[in-house]
């Protein structure tokens, strides 16, 4: 029997942009991982919040642009892929947990002016009940989140991902349709390096990047005004133009912002300050 080799394995590089050879590896059709939704379910853009490190407000900037984008009429859902660390339904006040439908697909809480959410603490008996789970089970939860809830007529859907260029957000980009990212962050100098872990993750998975948001970035003084870099000057713009991405936004630390997300009421928030991001995610 004779056996057929590919010669130009054996010289390869793994590096198909700069190679010419028309090998198995180039040829064929590229794998596709999504995830459908149900049929019964309606997504029309899937916006992910990232950040390289933990902290930097992602959860707060998802809370804030969903609450902004339903203030404008859309449709907005908000799933929460911070799946051992979740935030969301304390942010907006739900305590109540979610329930399925005959059909076996689970109805996501509502937020009192109709945002919809799911989130694993919203499946815990005890909100503060730790989920213990392995990256696999992470992984398969936030399939089931997208696949197996009950998303109706939704115009734009925010995800809230866990920091890090881990399992969580490989899986997120790999199995929802993502549209775009917002990549949030703060002041400190370490921000450059964390940022770019961000950034090339999303152009390896070839996901859009819509812009940065800073969070933290000032405190303005109630007397007069003047803006004081609590953590040092901001080296967001020069971080932006290194990667080539736009600032849509800088988030001031204000004491009512915490006072409202810890009492649940996010949505009394007025978030004029993410003017760009919104602008950008509308392009989409």
């Amino acid at each position: 029997m004779e056996v057929m080799v590919d010669m130009s394995s054996e010289n390869c590089t793994y590096d198909c942009g700069s190679c010419g050879e028309s090998c198995a590896s180039r040829t064929e059709a590229p794998m596709d991982f999504r995830t459908p939704l149900n049929p019964a379910s309606s997504v029309k853009k899937v916006i992910g919040v990232v950040s390289g490190k933990g902290g930097v407000g992602k959860s707060l900037v998802t809370s804030m642009m969903a609450v902004r984008m339903n203030r404008m009429g859309h449709r907005v859902g908000i799933l929460d892929a911070d799946i051992t660390g979740p935030s969301i339904p304390k942010a907006f006040g739900l305590k109540e947990g979610v329930f399925a439908n005959e059909a076996g697909l689970m109805i996501p809480a509502r937020t009192a002016d109709g945002i919809d959410v799911m989130s694993s603490n919203l499946i815990l008996e005890h909100e503060t009940d730790p989920v213990i789970w392995r990256g696999p089970v992470v992984a398969g939860a936030i399939k089931q989140f997208w696949q197996e809830t009950l998303w109706q007529d939704i115009d734009y859907m925010f995800v809230d991902m866990p920091p890090g260029t881990g399992d969580v957000p490989l899986t997120v980009f790999q199995s929802l349709p993502v549209d775009g990212i917002l990549i949030v962050t703060s002041p400190q100098e370490l921000v450059s390096m964390i940022v770019g872990k961000a950034v090339n993750m999303a152009k390896k998975m070839d996901i859009p990047i819509l812009g940065l948001v800073e969070n933290m970035s000032y405190l303005e003084c109630p007397d007069c005004k003047k803006r004081i870099a609590v953590f040092g000057e901001s080296h967001i713009e020069e971080v932006g133009k290194e990667y080539g991405v736009s600032v849509l936004a800088k988030i001031p630390i204000d004491p009512q912002i915490a006072t409202l997300v810890d009492a649940g009421k996010a949505e009394e928030i007025g978030a004029e300050w993410l003017d760009g991001a919104v602008e950008a995610v509308l392009k989409l």
